[in-house]
Formats: structure tokens, C-alpha cells, sequence
């Protein structure tokens, strides 16, 4: 992999090559991350402290762009090294605080317009999301929570970043299928259950009849899980968002409850998003996965990619 960092003059450098480094892709939530350590002789005309943007190619394909968090200069009687470490672009909307305000109608130029652009991200082209009427964005919201509540909540579509930094408000795309067959090189499969966090059941209150409506994981529950929340119905009889939805809330709590872990010795063996079909012989659930969660790495075992791997019906 070749690194590369961008100063705030906006000059392109090309880093010494690494010893050693770590890309961490998410599907959205949490940010992506990098991590990278190289020789640094010192002799070098740019300065870390300079460093603003931080870009990884592979083969000349982009596949990471993000901003600098740290850097960090170490001597010793081996030789000066550095240490580089930082996020992907949706740091920039993490890290900004939105103003407060309401749209009759906001539609998602208007969001990109307020909340996304004036920071420096670009929007990936394909994203078509309805306007919503009434849009509120709360005090203390972030950036992100606004494009996320937006997006996900309105428009049914988890936002996220492509390996461009660009922010991506298009459904997921099926059209390829990983395989990890026998002749893949995996070295680790771990299979984790998780109970806690689930719900068994959601009710619904309104807050002005007082009717209360049931939502019930019954597959949940048979399998002895007993967790409960309840929702009130804002005052805006015109808010339909859909996290007021009993259903949505039960699979948002469970989505985390079945994880497959593979690691394989081969880097960037399948992206965020992308569906996984694992095929290996002696092991009990193979099928068809999505992944939500990929780190690709070098270090003194080589090259590594670790997939964390959900259910393809996943909700984000």
C-alpha cells in the first residue's frame, strides 16, 4: 500500500513505506480509522504537524481517504519512527456541531447544502432520498446525526462513506457475492451470540388517546428473552418517522445479536456492505452473510483481512 498525506497548503506527500498498518471500515456507524508506522529519517521538507488529510492506494485504486488525528516522531537507537493515525471523512461531520433549526420541507440538497458540504465532503452520486416535512434538527446535534436521522430514519438508507470520503446515501448494492470457500486462506472463524442489548418487546404509546400497541420478537422470546422498552408518539401528529415504529426498534436492538468473525490471510478481501457467501467444509453456519464491519492489515504476520459478518437482512 501507498500512503500519502495532504499539508494544509493543500501539497500532496508521499510517505515512506510502512512497516506496519491498519484500516478499520464500518458500515457507517462507528467512523472509519487508520493506523500506519514508517521510517521517518527527519530530512523530510514537510512537517507532521502541517498534516491535514490522509489518503491510502493500493494498485493505483484509492482505498482510504480520510483526516489526521495524530502523528507522533519516535527516536530511539534504532532509528526515528512515525506513527500516524486518524479517521475517515465522517469525522468531519462527528466532529461539527449543527445549528438548531426547523424546514417545512427539507429535501437532501438541503441537507447537503447545511450540514454536509460546508465541511469538505462530497456526496457519491446515485442518492435520491424523498423530502421530509417538518424536519427538526435538535440542539447539540452533530453533523452526522442530522444526515443520519435524515437518511435513515426518513429515507429508510444507511449513510456512509466510500473509500473516496465521499458520503453515500444510496441503498446497498447487491450485485457482487464474496465467496470464502476450502481454498480460501482463513486462519480464524469465531461465531458470537449476543443476547444483551435485544428486546423482546416494544410498546407503542400515544401520547394523546393513551393507547398503547404491543410489538413482540416472539423468536426472541421463546428463546427466553426478556427485555422491554417503551416509545411515546411525539406531539406532531405529522411526524412519521421510523424509529417511532415498534418493528424498526426491535431490529435496530437485535442487530447485533448473531456476528461470524473470519479472518483471512489476504488483504481487503471484501468491503462494508458487500454480501458474503461463506462455503467451508466442518462448519455449521455456513450462508449468506452481509459484511458490517472489515480491518485490513500489515504487520509481522503479513497481510490480514479480519471480516465481521451479519445477517444479509441486517438493519443498520
Amino acid at each position: 500500500m501507498n500512503a500519502y498525506v495532504v499539508d494544509c497548503s493543500g501539497v500532496r506527500w508521499a510517505l515512506p513505506p510502512a512497516e506496519s498498518w491498519q484500516m478499520d471500515y464500518t458500515a457507517g456507524v462507528p467512523c472509519d480509522s487508520f493506523w500506519l508506522r514508517c521510517p521517518w529519517d527527519g530530512e523530510n521538507p514537510t512537517k507532521p504537524e502541517d498534516w491535514v488529510m490522509f489518503q491510502g492506494e493500493r494498485e493505483g485504486e484509492r482505498v482510504f481517504t480520510g483526516v489526521v488525528d495524530e502523528c507522533e516522531v519516535t527516536i530511539t537507537s534504532a532509528g526515528r519512527m512515525l506513527e500516524l493515525s486518524g479517521r475517515g471523512m465522517a469525522a468531519r461531520l462527528l466532529d461539527n456541531e449543527a445549528l438548531s433549526q426547523d424546514y417545512l420541507s427539507a429535501t437532501q440538497a438541503d441537507i447537503l447544502r447545511d450540514h454536509v458540504t460546508p465541511y469538505g465532503v462530497e456526496a457519491a452520486p446515485g442518492g435520491q432520498l424523498p423530502a421530509v416535512s417538518q424536519f427538526s434538527v435538535s440542539t447539540g446535534s452533530s453533523e452526522w446525526s442530522v444526515v443520519y436521522d435524515f437518511a435513515r430514519y426518513y429515507g429508510g438508507v444507511s449513510p456512509r462513506f466510500d473509500r473516496m470520503g465521499r458520503l453515500v446515501l444510496s441503498p446497498w448494492s447487491d450485485g457482487q457475492e464474496r465467496v470464502i470457500g476450502d481454498n480460501a486462506p482463513v486462519t480464524a472463524i469465531t461465531r458470537r451470540d449476543r443476547r444483551y442489548g435485544a428486546l423482546s418487546q416494544v410498546l407503542v404509546r400515544n401520547r394523546w388517546s393513551g393507547r398503547v400497541e404491543p410489538v413482540d420478537d416472539s423468536q426472541f422470546q421463546q428463546a427466553g428473552g426478556m427485555a422491554r422498552r417503551v416509545i411515546t408518539m411525539p406531539s406532531k401528529s405529522s411526524f412519521k418517522a421510523t424509529r417511532y415504529s415498534g418493528q424498526f426498534q426491535l431490529e435496530k436492538s437485535g442487530a447485533e445479536r448473531q456476528r461470524l468473525e473470519v479472518t483471512i490471510a489476504q488483504p481487503f478481501c471484501a468491503w462494508p456492505g458487500e454480501l458474503v457467501s461463506v462455503q467451508r467444509s466442518g462448519w455449521d453456519w455456513n450462508g449468506r452473510y452481509r459484511a458490517v464491519r472489515v480491518c485490513v492489515g500489515m504487520d509481522r504476520r503479513g497481510y490480514w483481512s479480519r471480516l465481521e459478518l451479519a445477517p444479509p437482512d441486517i438493519l443498520l
